[in-house]
């Protein structure tokens, strides 16, 4: 188990049962990285990943 898998349970331990569209998943992003700056780049990562996350691999 990774040490992020505590967060990811609290999270659908937390909110589970809740619908969020991409723009609120967005703005809480920002809000994130505004409030530590430091981990922008494995946000942007995340962020670009779900992005692409339906591209062929072709």
């Amino acid at each position: 188990m990774y040490f992020t898998d505590r967060g990811i349970e609290e999270l659908v331990q937390r909110r589970g049962e809740e619908e969020v569209g991409m723009l609120w998943l967005a703005e809480r992003l920002r809000e994130f990285v505004d409030l530590n700056p430091e981990f922008e780049t494995p946000v942007e990562r995340l962020a670009t990943w779900l992005a692409r996350l339906d591209d062929d691999e072709d």
